[in-house]
């Protein structure tokens, strides 16, 4: 399956992709919906992200709109995501409403989500001190110096390879609201170079004390963080926990049980590793009977080339 699809809602709004010059639709009220603006740079329209977002915000009622998704801004592995960050901090005191924002919003057929160049997204947070949800896709060209943000509840990051300068800027911020932290870390091939030891100040607890779901997925360290986590003080404060979609083995399950208890958790996503059937089992035993939902669902391919197996995260280019 995909991993990487366009998004369907987005702060519990049915995301609606704004329709282009030559169409004719009826629209929603500006609350309604989670609003999708992208501009195709090889279809038959010649409109730039800058006229299709006066367009927009000629069209609905600025103040109203609570959730933006952003798709293509054209040619996104040539262009970074910098015009769409202006965009969006010149609008505030339009946007008076916005309380989510999605950059980057692509499927593969659009653009491998290596290719998409980001870049400083942290003046939106500036912008909007009352934003509750903010995520990115691509992590190339991505940066994110700590910041201080009082209501972010959600942070999400969806990348073949996250840097471990973002990395190390999410875990040195100030997001006492923050509830649910998702980040997709990567392959080092793609830029993935963060490590344990950028997440230590994350797992050590105590700077985001409303943290509730925490997700480090989509690495080929998985292993690693996996026995990181099972000690890290964080996961007391937790109910659930995904080390979904990497490389995970059985060294790394094996860890995270002999670890802390996790007993506490209502659900623990382990989907796409690679862990055999017996260690399956003794997760299980040790996990569902105290209610714990654990999804060990649609173990990753294997390829074995002169003797060596080679495992993959679930997304990489």
């Amino acid at each position: 399956m995909s991993y990487v699809e366009h998004l369907k809602e987005l702060h519990g709004l049915p995301a609606f992709d704004f329709p282009a010059p030559e169409e004719k639709r009826e629209l929603p009220g500006a609350g309604e919906v989670a609003w999708r603006l992208a501009v195709n740079p090889y279809g038959d329209s010649d409109e730039t992200f800058e006229e299709l977002w006066e367009r927009f915000l000629g069209a609905v009622d600025p103040a109203g709109v609570r959730a933006i998704v952003v798709g293509p801004w054209g040619e996104v592995y040539d262009g970074d995501s910098g015009e769409v960050v202006d965009l969006l901090v010149q609008a505030r005191d339009r946007l008076t409403g916005l309380r989510a924002v999605f950059i980057g919003d692509l499927e593969m057929e659009e653009a491998e989500i290596s290719w998409i160049q980001q870049s400083d997204v942290t003046p939106v947070l500036d912008a909007y001190p009352l934003l509750a949800e903010f995520g990115i896709r691509g992590g190339s060209e991505l940066r994110f110096p700590a910041v201080r943000h009082r209501h972010l509840r959600t942070l999400r990051f969806e990348a073949g390879g996250l840097p471990g300068h973002v990395v190390r800027g999410v875990a040195a911020s100030e997001l006492p609201a923050l509830e649910h932290l998702d980040i997709w870390l990567g392959v080092e091939e793609y830029d993935g170079d963060a490590t344990v030891a950028d997440l230590v100040p994350l797992l050590a607890g105590g700077g985001f004390p409303a943290l509730r779901h925490l997700g480090l997925r989509n690495s080929e360290i998985q292993d690693e963080i996996a026995a990181a986590v099972a000690g890290a003080p964080v996961v007391a404060q937790l109910t659930s926990l995904d080390l979904s979609l990497g490389v995970l083995t059985d060294e790394g399950v094996t860890a995270l049980l002999d670890g802390q208890p996790l007993t506490h958790l209502t659900r623990l996503d382990l989907h796409h590793n690679y862990v055999t059937e017996p260690v399956a089992e003794r997760v299980r035993a040790a996990l569902e009977p105290s209610g714990v939902e654990v999804d060990l669902s649609e173990p990753g391919d294997t390829w074995e080339h002169d003797g060596v197996v080679h495992r993959y995260t679930a997304v990489a280019e």
